[in-house]
């Protein structure tokens, strides 16, 4: 039986994906910081983790030996929020999360592939805000950038080292969840339980880059093609 680590199980996508891996007979060891909300999701086995507190990796592999190794790590645990007046704490706490914690868990997981010599899968949810730097969000569109090429970074050191590491970088677009509630109406909202659906297909089908849905694979396609010189006077 396949064994995963889900971290950013309590809501949103990374509890959708947690409950999709689990129904499909996944052994699922799920974390996140709320860990009174990972009931009710098939997991084997729970843990709170904070990804900013430098006890998470100790507390990561803690769920691993609970489960019984670890063949899929699926790291969903972010933040962000529009910050049009760079507010300090905003930004700063995004790094933490985003920038910081991303670095720590998901650098544990490929050490702990790397040292024991076992074939392993590393799946993220990074965006497709890390395509251009976005004025509305500068540290959030900045993370996933640094997201987007540090498992980039990984995979080519993974090759290079010939270790058995696969790797799926998660793009998604808007997605109906708790980090985009507020008075801002975002375009093309997608449904969580349908974003993580195709989520798992394309892990299930070791994709190296998937952006989330077809609709934002046109959108980030045409940004990627705006000069710097046109994209400052973007209004987003």
């Amino acid at each position: 039986m396949k064994k995963a680590i889900v971290v950013g199980a309590s809501s949103g996508i990374g509890r959708e994906v947690a409950k999709l891996l689990a129904a499909d007979g996944w052994t699922v060891g799920a974390a996140a910081r709320r860990s009174d909300l990972l009931q009710d999701i098939g997991a084997a086995a729970t843990e709170c983790i904070d990804v900013t507190r430098e006890d998470a990796t100790v507390r990561l592999h803690a769920l691993i030996d609970r489960i019984g190794g670890m063949d899929l790590f699926f790291y969903a645990s972010g933040i962000g929020k529009q910050n049009r007046l760079l507010t300090e704490d905003v930004e700063v706490a995004t790094v933490m999360t985003n920038g910081v914690g991303f670095t720590r868990m998901v650098g544990e997981a490929f050490r702990f592939f790397a040292d024991n010599g076992s074939e392993g899968h590393i799946a993220a949810i990074t965006s497709i805000a890390g395509t251009k730097g976005l004025g509305p969000a500068p540290a959030y569109s900045a993370t996933k950038a640094m997201q987007n090429n540090y498992l980039q970074a990984l995979e080519q050191q993974a090759m290079q080292r010939r270790l058995k590491i696969r790797f799926t970088d998660i793009r998604p677009g808007f997605v109906d969840t708790d980090l985009l509630k507020g008075s801002f109406r975002y375009p093309m909202l997608m449904a969580p339980d349908k974003v993580a659906r195709q989520i798992v297909r394309s892990v299930y089908h070791h994709r190296h880059v998937r952006v989330i849905d077809w609709r934002y694979r046109i959108l980030t396609a045409l940004w990627r093609r705006i000069p710097r010189c046109l994209w400052r006077w973007f209004k987003l």
